[in-house]
């Protein structure tokens, strides 16, 4: 009886610390692949080598693989420079081109030629040439032992070293990034070509088709996706917006497979993950889900109320406010699902678990005696730190994230330490910029808006903030007022310059005394400023002080994992770096008596049309081409795939990444997480995470059916590999549409 109870112990302990190899999460890095993941990727179904993923010798498919815009994904598709990318991703882009007369938000549009293709101010390709681990150059001398700001210092000029002696072409540019909490360096030689175009857009519903109601929702029926091109010099180098340049050529583009996917193939995903803390402590996942989670869900449930309601009662309104409440609403519901993950995963608890088993190994080896007491240490700084971080998400959140005029306070308010810091010439470079931009932000503005959305969360702020950390001032003002905030709201914007273009504008135009002089006076910026100076005296200082014993503590923790646990694999954090992960298409259980299978088609689209509504309406057009089903070699078994999911571990930064199938080929475009698994940014559970996308053949769809962009298509290369049937007995013969909810 005791030999099968050490059986069962061993057994389930190997499950605990081997769930990142059978479960497949990771972002790991592709020049990396052949050492770590190629074997492994091979018995799951990849028919490629690391080689054709990862070269700096040939083209591979890193270089068709670009950080787009700075925060999404995108994939090279043709010889000509065209890119798929998300819907969402290029949302920004698509709503400075429309107006009213011009709506390509609800019509879309296609470009019949390069002519017509539409540029975009700032917007970004970067691709990666080749990544290096510098560790070893970037730490030489570092002693752990040393303070953290003179280890940081010995770090940041090793870093200048390897920057001047690094061997790179002029238009290159570098990238060095800290891996495992700063344990490990890694170098990126990156080129940015700074001209890409709008091609290609489907209209709002396809491209955002449930929009709110099935946002990080499954099943999904959305075509989640827009067309970019890159344009180049005459000599393919980046180069700004000029009608002289030409399409980009890459090294490499992605052929597309429109081979019926099934249950289990392997899948890839290339992409940009921006950020994950897949090793914290219990006491840092307790702090997300309890303190800081619920606070910034309550604070965007104000403004999301206000800006929908305002949306949906006027087009214009609809039109400005597209971009900015999608920002607001992603990060809101994602941040619901996580606290809901968690606690559907009894995180913290298995968390637990996992820290006893290693305080259990380090008391059993004299080795490891410094990492004694670790788990203990990082419990006695969060409890210290939490009533801080509290409060400085509840500032961040009403001062930087929702009203938009306190962020405008904010950056008048920096303008007098510019002038008497840095003299006239910063200064007059600085409002030359808000002159340059000001134009922009107030066409996408209204004030009555804003006000609102000011309104309800300073209100939120007051009733929160613990008295010790809200200026004297703004406590004096609501007293004044008996605390109605609509009524404040009211007479600052009346008063303020930052809510009118035209005295903004003339204010900018004045001499720079007279600017500082009026901004100091202007009782908005006089409110945000007294806030912001609150918490850069009563929070920040205590706030930073702590937050950088912890993150020392992070580094030495990650270090002592790696020691402890050395039959378990280790794949950095991701911080916006390029990655690959891999899994397979699978469906899952979100709960007892309901499991969602991996596909959905176009008759779950028809399934949710509401005439009318702003997130399930269609038009004419693509309701008689389904009713007809006019879906010609896109089908399978007769229906369109839509949406299909993978148990594959991916993060913000990910939305746009090609998805391919074990040839390395174009299968779907990923654009959102499950539910149930959106947590796994700090915990992975394989049973809840999957990642979702849209399959390329409804893009294929869309493109030719629906929008007739043979011009488009004719650049792609586009593979029909067997007309081999599938068998019939298989569970995943045809694409299925997911049981309701």
């Amino acid at each position: 009886m005791k030999l099968i109870q050490k059986v069962i112990g061993v057994f389930s302990l190997f499950l605990l610390l081997n769930t990142a190899i059978q479960a497949n999460d990771g972002m790991w890095l592709p020049n990396l692949l052949k050492k770590l993941n190629e074997a492994e990727m091979k018995s799951l179904g990849m028919r490629i080598s690391a080689e054709d993923i990862y070269s700096i010798n040939k083209g591979s498919i890193k270089d068709a693989v670009v950080h787009f815009g700075g925060g999404c994904t995108a994939e090279v598709v043709s010889d000509k420079g065209l890119i798929f990318t998300n819907h969402h991703c290029g949302y920004g882009q698509i709503q400075s081109h429309s107006t009213p007369e011009k709506n390509y938000l609800e019509e879309g549009f296609w470009a019949k030629n390069y002519a017509e293709e539409l540029p975009n101010q700032g917007l970004t390709a970067t691709f990666i040439v080749r990544i290096e681990d510098i560790s070893a150059k970037v730490l030489e001398g570092v002693d752990n032992k040393l303070p953290s700001k003179e280890r940081q210092s010995l770090i940041d000029k090793n870093i200048e070293k390897v920057r001047t002696e690094t061997v790179k072409e002029s238009h290159e540019n570098i990238i060095i990034r800290p891996f495992y909490e700063g344990n490990e360096y890694y170098m990126f030689i990156t080129v940015t070509y700074r001209d890409v175009r709008l091609v290609g857009t489907p209209p709002d519903f396809i491209g955002k088709y449930g929009a709110d109601t099935d946002n990080w929702i499954w099943p999904r029926h959305t075509g989640d996706f827009a067309i970019f091109r890159i344009y180049a010099d005459k000599d393919n180098k980046p180069a700004d917006y000029s009608a002289d340049n030409v399409p980009f050529t890459p090294k490499h583009s992605l052929p597309i497979s429109i081979t019926p996917l099934k249950e289990n193939d392997f899948l890839m995903v290339f992409g940009f993950p921006g950020r994950t803390d897949q090793y914290l402590p219990s006491a840092a996942i307790e702090q997300v889900q309890d303190i800081l989670n619920p606070v910034r869900v309550a604070i965007r449930d104000r403004s999301l109320a206000i800006i929908d309601e305002a949306m949906r009662l006027d087009t214009k309104t609809k039109i400005q406010y597209a971009s900015k409440q999608s920002r607001i609403s992603n990060a809101w519901k994602k941040w619901r699902g996580e606290s809901l993950g968690l606690r559907k995963s009894d995180a913290i608890n298995e968390r637990k678990k996992y820290e006893a088993e290693f305080n259990k190994r380090v008391a059993a080896n004299p080795a490891w005696a410094d990492y004694k007491g670790l788990v203990d240490k990082f419990n006695l700084l969060y409890q210290s730190i939490n009533p801080l971080a509290r409060a400085r998400e509840i500032q961040m959140e009403v001062i930087q994230r929702n009203a938009e005029v306190t962020r405008m306070a904010v950056a008048m308010a920096s303008l007098s330490g510019v002038y008497e810091k840095d003299g006239v010439d910063a200064f007059n470079t600085r409002v030359g910029r808000m002159k340059t931009g000001l134009p922009g932000y107030f066409k996408d503005y209204q004030s009555a808006i804003d006000e609102k959305v000011f309104a309800a969360t300073m209100d939120y702020y007051e009733k929160n903030m613990e008295d010790m950390y809200m200026p004297e001032s703004m406590i004096e003002l609501s007293k004044s007022h008996k605390g109605d905030w609509k009524a404040i709201s009211a007479e600052l914007f009346k008063n303020s310059f930052l809510t009118n273009e035209s005295a903004y504008m003339a204010l900018l135009n004045s001499e720079p005394a007279e600017i500082v002089m009026k901004v100091k006076a202007d009782p908005l910026v006089q409110l945000v400023d007294a806030i912001q100076k609150s918490a850069e005296e009563n929070i920040n200082p205590q706030y930073n002080a702590l937050i950088g014993e912890i993150n020392t503590l992070k580094r030495t923790y990650i270090t002592a994992q790696r020691e402890v646990f050395k039959e378990k694999r280790f794949y950095p954090d991701a911080n916006s770096t390029m990655r690959m992960s891999y899994g397979k298409v699978e469906g899952y259980k979100p709960r007892d008596g309901v499991y969602f299978e991996p596909f959905t088609t176009a008759e779950g689209v028809i399934a949710k049309y509401v005439p009318g509504d702003y997130e399930f309406d269609l038009d004419q057009r693509f309701r008689d081409l389904v009713a007809k089903k006019d879906y010609g070699k896109y089908a399978v078994n007769g229906e369109l795939p839509v949406n299909f999911i993978g148990s594959i571990h991916t993060t913000g930064g990910n939305s746009g990444s090609p998805v391919l199938n074990g040839d390395g080929h174009l299968v779907g475009l990923l654009f959102d997480g499950s539910w149930e698994g959106v947590m796994s940014d700090i915990y992975y559970d394989p049973e809840l995470v999957r990642s979702i996308m849209v399959d390329i053949r409804y893009v294929l769809w869309v493109m030719d059916k629906y929008a007739g962009a043979q011009n488009l298509m004719d650049e792609l290369k586009i593979i029909e590999k067997s007309s081999t049937p599938v068998k019939a007995d298989s569970k995943s013969a045809k694409s299925k549409v997911s049981k309701s909810k």
